[in-house]
């Protein structure tokens, strides 16, 4: 079964728009991570920034180590509803992130000396004054791009995320226990092997002192192809050769192909070409389309004139670049049907607005051994009502 090209479930059983989450596949991908969790002996931590429809966290949990949050909110929504291990990293804390952190993160990484300089000893005192065992770290750049977009790429001139080797104070790491770094984007374990060389560069003298390293995520370890067999060997080595413990925290791998987002065509206008109007708005729904930007594949379709109707696909709101795209089809779109979106549980989920007051995505999971799809939550306009007063 390619989640990336094809369903098995009926578009016809839900509400539109929605998102369909198939745990068949979620599982698919939890055993190819758990196998390299075993293999390399490293943890596995789900992104939440990626993926938190928590009510498939009792799944996750059993195959992964525990989550990494990047706020307050997503921290305590790991230790409610995951249970496991909780890291989090932020580019900057307030006096207020940190108190409600020492509630619920077992690990704090701090993007600059500033900052640890400034909460360590807060930490500390929480921590005791609530009987925690809180580690510390430190957010490393390591000055080295495997991104093809900028805005994705932590490394990039002038980015504000990780201590580069210049203002990284060797001798300032009372309590620090692990090093993070993430640099990588939808990559394979070659760019993660050239990323561990300009780390070990870099902080040759540092690597020794630590616990842990944490390698971020970006790894694309669930798609088809992925040298799987470099990644366990890259932390076996690193793991033996600084005598550390390794953590990786994907997030795409853990869903990746593992969710759709289902529409109705509403209408079909013409304009320089056949416009099918959709009742999901793509920068409300989909957003990385237009952030990415990239077009995403619909089930049965294919490229503009790869078959005999082509048209733009377009959704209901008001910005005139609400489009996915252009697609051809076998046969013209009709009003009422069922457009299907591939790989729309990552990012896409997590990024949803109310933009114009568009209506927001059901959640449905659909459980293939039994061909159920119950209906997870739905939204109203009590949701966009009561975000904005």
């Amino acid at each position: 079964m390619n989640g990336r090209l094809e369903y098995r479930f009926d578009p016809k059983l839900v509400e539109t728009p929605s998102y369909v989450i198939d745990e068949g596949l979620l599982k698919d991908n939890l055993e190819v991570l758990a196998s390299v969790r075993e293999r390399a002996g490293c943890k596995v931590l789900l992104a939440l920034k990626c993926f938190a429809m928590h009510a498939v966290f009792p799944l996750l949990a059993k195959k992964l180590d525990g989550i990494c949050a990047s706020s307050p909110h997503e921290a305590r929504l790991g230790r409610e509803e995951f249970g496991r291990e909780v890291h989090t990293f932020a580019a900057g804390y307030s006096e207020a992130d940190i108190r409600d952190l020492c509630e619920t993160s077992d690990h704090i990484v701090f993007n600059s000396f500033a900052q640890l300089d400034r909460f360590r000893p807060l930490v500390r005192e929480l921590a005791e004054a609530a009987g925690r065992d809180i580690e510390l770290a430190l957010r490393i750049n390591p000055e080295h791009s495997e991104g093809a977009t900028p805005i994705y790429d932590p490394c990039s001139p002038g980015s504000r995320l990780g201590i580069r080797r210049a203002q990284f104070d060797a001798d300032n790491l009372d309590g620090i226990t692990g090093l993070h770094w993430h640099n990588l984007c939808e990559q394979d374990a070659d760019c993660l092997e050239r990323t561990i060389e300009a780390v070990e560069r870099n902080f040759a003298d540092v690597l020794p002192r630590m616990k842990y390293v944490n390698f971020g995520g970006g790894h694309h370890i669930t798609w088809p192809g992925y040298d799987v067999e470099l990644l366990v060997s890259l932390i076996t080595r690193f793991k033996e050769k600084w005598n550390v413990e390794v953590y990786l925290e994907p997030g795409e791998a853990v869903a990746l192909n593992a969710g759709y987002l289902v529409a109705e065509v509403l209408d079909v206008v013409q304009a320089d070409m056949p416009v099918a109007i959709m009742d999901s708005a793509v920068p409300c729904h989909m957003p990385d389309v237009i952030e990415m930007p990239y077009r995403p594949h619909i089930v049965g379709s294919g490229e503009a004139n790869e078959k005999a109707w082509t048209c733009r696909i377009g959704g209901p709101s008001c910005l005139a670049g609400d489009v996915a795209g252009e697609y051809s089809f076998d046969q013209p779109a009709r009003t009422g049907d069922r457009l299907v979106f591939t790989d729309m549980a990552i990012y896409s989920m997590v990024k949803t607005n109310t933009f114009n007051g568009i209506q927001l995505p059901s959640i449905y999971l659909f459980r293939p051994d039994s061909n159920e799809i119950p209906l997870v939550r739905s939204f109203g306009y009590e949701d966009f009502k009561n975000r904005l007063s």
